[in-house]
């Protein structure tokens, strides 16, 4: 059942927000670390929030745990993720010091700037960069499990996996979910046998709680648990992938495997009023437009209207999406092969600038806002506190459902379809309806630019372990239950808020169904929005909230999924 909040309950608390930010009214408290903390695990699905928390039980830390969580995750969501994907995670130990693990994936090393182009110069995605091997980047996921657990860890990288391996061998039973997801893909998971015979049954959808099983998966699981990052990447299983993957027409090579390597970055810092926030830097998209949606506030407050502060403040959060979401389209990709102006997007006179632009009555036209871009759907996500204090906010992914839908036979691996998160050509907007330019475009090596956005807050009385999967809407999902957070709302009231969005392009305000309510919708058409039901409920949040006044650790799973969440 869908539990949403009060759309009037959620406007006053964002209302009583942006006037608060309005006036510099927040002073900051005094307060110390606590001293322990009641460990908590906030996941996509009860079987991997389980396991995260049995970790824990046994001594490991928050990283131990998020590595066996997100394992659990890779089997039983594998619509969402898994060792064929890649993902993000920004860890932050008890001491304060946070770092950023990308584990994203990589082009293959034949990969090409036109790849993905038909001879007449337009993009045929179903062929080429969403459905088959052709559109699988190098998987990061493997290589992340293994680093977080050996830098990080307290325990065997083996006891963290155990869990994922014996849901692999034995299997897990089918939810409603599964069969959702899998009925969306259902053709794709068709035309590839090696997929059908794991995920279907008699190539059509298994019935609820029929188990699936996957017996390869669990050898290759076991490897990487025995042999760590060069149980994947070299050896037996990457001459297998290698050979699966280029038999069935994709570029993976042996090499490609051997040359992964995961890197460490630093988070993007974002100071605003009392909290503190550390989120995701490039190639995430998603720590500077929340560094830019912040900082824009900051430049241009808000100012309700007494006829119409609902219309106000939607209209006001959509004007700063609006923009960073130009800039996220114009200047970034991977930092490793492109010049990311970062001190440029996040220098206050830019921003005040940006802001400068906005009319507090009249939508801006997207089209206003020109770029040159010739130049220059599905994810999961878990959330993890342990009694130290050491925190884990991790962000996973293989794109859309069931990833490319190809499965690797004889090593279980489904791979993802991340290539499509590259600007296959410039100005064309990708499965997600996001645009982006040279800076993103496709070359061997390189990673995709991506809008995964795990985050940590803290302030004076509370903080957060906040993230969610969405595609496209990932960032403004964060950046509205950020804003809820500061506001003084529950866990379970910031995952089950209400959501809107706007991306630059298509120059729109998406929506959930029953968000614009009484004279909502006729007041930002009459500023000259566009509206876009988009029909469906969003995202799939997993928080964790921490009071230090109280001292005690609350936790969310957002009710539109299936998730769980749980504190010791």
């Amino acid at each position: 059942m869908r539990l949403l909040a009060s759309v009037k309950t959620y406007t006053l608390a964002l209302l009583s927000l942006l006037m608060l930010i309005a006036g510099c009214a927040a002073t900051p408290q005094s307060s110390s670390l606590l001293s322990s903390y009641q460990p908590a695990v906030a996941s996509a699905h009860p079987l991997a929030t389980e396991a995260g928390m049995k970790i824990l039980a046994e001594g490991g830390n928050a990283f131990d745990a998020a590595v066996a969580t997100a394992a659990v995750l890779g089997v039983v969501e594998p619509y969402s993720a898994g060792i064929g994907g890649g993902g993000f995670w920004l860890l932050q130990q008890a001491d304060g010091n946070a770092v950023f693990v990308d584990a994203r994936e990589t082009a293959p090393g034949d990969a090409h700037e036109t790849m993905y182009l038909d001879a007449d110069g337009n993009v045929h995605h179903d062929k080429l960069s969403v459905n088959g091997p052709l559109a699988a980047g190098i998987p990061g996921q493997p290589a992340a499990f293994a680093h977080i657990s050996s830098r990080f860890g307290n325990q065997p990288l083996q006891r963290s996996l155990q869990t994922a391996i014996d849901l692999a061998r034995d299997g897990f039973p089918v939810d409603n979910r599964y069969r959702q997801l899998a009925e969306w893909r259902l053709d794709v998971l068709q035309r590839y046998p090696t997929t059908s015979q794991v995920f279907l049954v008699d190539n059509q959808l298994p019935a609820l709680g029929a188990l699936i099983k996957q017996p390869a998966l669990a050898r290759t699981l076991a490897t990487l648990a025995q042999q760590g990052h060069n149980g994947f990447y070299q050896g037996e299983v990457a001459t297998r992938l290698a050979e699966d993957v280029s038999g069935a027409g994709g570029l993976w090579t042996v090499d490609d495997l051997a040359d992964y390597r995961i890197m460490e970055r630093t988070p993007i810092l974002i100071e605003h009023g009392p909290y503190t926030l550390w989120s995701a830097p490039p190639p995430s998209s998603g720590g500077i437009a929340l560094a830019q949606m912040f900082g824009m506030m900051a430049a241009r407050p808000f100012t309700p209207s007494e006829a119409n502060p609902a219309a106000m403040r939607v209209h006001y959060l959509t004007e700063m999406m609006r923009r960073a979401y130009r800039d996220r389209a114009l200047y970034l990709g991977d930092p490793d092969f492109t010049d990311v102006p970062t001190a440029m997007l996040l220098a206050p006179s830019y921003l005040a600038r940006q802001a400068s632009t906005i009319s507090m009555t009249t939508a801006t036209s997207s089209k206003e806002l020109k770029g040159d871009f010739s130049s220059g759907t599905h994810t999961t996500h878990l959330s993890v506190l342990d009694q130290q204090g050491n925190r884990v906010s991790a962000t996973l992914s293989i794109n859309l459902p069931f990833g490319s839908g190809f499965l690797s036979a004889s090593t279980g691996v489904l791979l993802n379809n991340e290539m499509d998160d590259f600007s296959i050509k410039p100005g064309t907007p990708n499965a997600y309806g996001l645009v982006g330019g040279e800076a993103n475009k496709v070359e061997p090596g390189k990673r995709p630019l991506s809008s995964m956005t795990p985050t940590l807050m803290s302030g004076p009385a509370r903080s957060a372990i906040i993230g969610t999967p969405g595609g496209s809407r990932i960032i403004t999902m964060v950046y509205l239950g950020l804003l809820e957070l500061m506001a003084g709302s529950s866990a379970e009231e910031v995952v089950a808020a209400p959501r809107f969005h706007h991306q630059y392009l298509p120059d729109h305000i998406q929506y959930e169904p029953g968000f614009l309510t009484g004279s909502l919708a006729d007041d930002l058409q009459a500023m000259g929005h566009e509206l876009k039901d988009v029909e469906r409920d969003y995202g799939n949040m997993q928080l964790i909230v921490v009071d230090h006044q109280k001292g005690t650790t609350s936790a969310a799973s957002d009710p539109r999924g299936i998730g769980a969440a749980r504190v010791e």
